[in-house]
């Protein structure tokens, strides 16, 4: 089975999933930001890497269509959205049907979206957690897998909660 990472920034959540046990099947990473630091990192753990901006593509339909023949190409089956902050759409969606899982940093429904941890601390919640789900059209609706909870305390820095967010990935990952 070959598993493709979707991301848009630093490659945390990349390094932490290489890191468990799907590690030996993530095949490629797919960014969609030029200079990301996951475009780094997968290089460094020697994991191809492949960038596709949005901008170079007159559509969504074009950007998708471009990316799933790069994924048709390496035979991957699965996807998971790490950090990937662009919604999918009906080209990827259709190919790969109960496929895509998004792994999202909040306990769904609560703080879809951008910025959930901002959110949730904002809010002045006492817990949040990660929540794996799969992909639909929507932000964040679709059918919930696994919810991991932690506490979160109010004096705690975002950059704290992301890191114990990250680090839950590694024992929170998908059972493939």
């Amino acid at each position: 089975m070959k598993i493709t990472v979707f991301a848009s920034g630093t490659g945390t959540n990349f390094e932490a999933l290489v890191k468990s046990e799907i590690g030996p099947k993530i095949a490629l990473v797919i960014c969609d930001k030029a200079g990301a630091k996951v475009l780094d990192k997968a290089s460094k753990l020697g994991v191809p890497a492949f960038l596709f901006r949005p901008q170079d593509y007159p559509s969504k339909a074009d950007f998708e269509t471009a990316i799933l023949a790069e994924l048709r190409a390496n035979d991957v089956e699965w996807i998971v959205l790490a950090g990937y902050m662009r919604l999918i759409g009906e080209t990827l969606l259709l190919s790969y049907p109960n496929h895509i899982i998004n792994l999202h940093p909040s306990l769904l429904p609560k703080y879809p979206g951008k910025d959930a941890i901002l959110q949730a601390l904002s809010d002045g919640a006492h817990e949040t957690g990660v929540t794996a789900h799969f992909v639909d059209a929507g932000m964040d609706t679709g059918q919930l897998l696994r919810a991991k909870v932690f506490q979160l305390n109010r004096m705690r820095r975002r950059r704290h909660s992301r890191q114990k967010f990250t680090k839950s990935n590694i024992s929170f990952t998908p059972k493939w």
